[in-house]
């Protein structure tokens, strides 16, 4: 698949999961990284070991098959929801349209997300230039994430 291109519409949301979990683990490969889905739905999709470090390290992965309008009628954002009681060490956040993978700690993932609810935590950002920092400060914007994409985070974390 081209980065870029159009994915469709009919994918069920247990597809796209399994989608984003694949992409976060050929990404992750591509460095050097094994990583084991879980066959079991406990917060954590998978389990990731380097050999450099000689320590695993458990993920959720959180996939949007496109951007989406944020609260239905605004900007293309993308967004995604992680229960307070994840017990995952690690979150990829993907978004299968462009092929791109986000990697936070479980820490980081709660103190950016801009919403937090009984819920658990809410992280968006939106794709529009025009928007940088929500009104508490905290980064809405795309680029400002950039840090956390998985090409720029396997060496710290793993």
């Amino acid at each position: 698949m081209e980065k870029g291109m159009k994915l469709p519409a009919k994918l069920k949301p247990a597809q796209i999961g399994r989608c984003g979990e694949l992409l976060v683990q050929y990404f992750l490969l591509l460095r050097g990284i094994e990583s084991a889905p879980l066959t079991t739905d406990s917060g954590i999709d998978l389990v990731a070991y380097s050999l450099a470090t000689g320590t695993p390290r458990t993920i959720q992965v959180k996939t949007n098959l496109a951007p989406k309008p944020g609260g239905g009628k605004g900007k293309l954002a993308l967004d995604w929801w992680v229960e307070h009681k994840s017990p995952a060490q690690l979150v990829a956040l993907v978004d299968l349209s462009q092929q791109r993978v986000w990697l936070l700690e479980a820490m980081e993932f709660s103190s950016l997300a801009q919403q937090k609810s009984a819920k658990g935590f809410h992280l968006y950002f939106y794709l529009d230039s025009a928007n940088k920092l929500s009104t508490a400060g905290k980064p809405i914007h795309i680029s400002l994430f950039n840090q956390f994409l998985l090409e720029n985070r396997v060496g710290d974390l793993f």
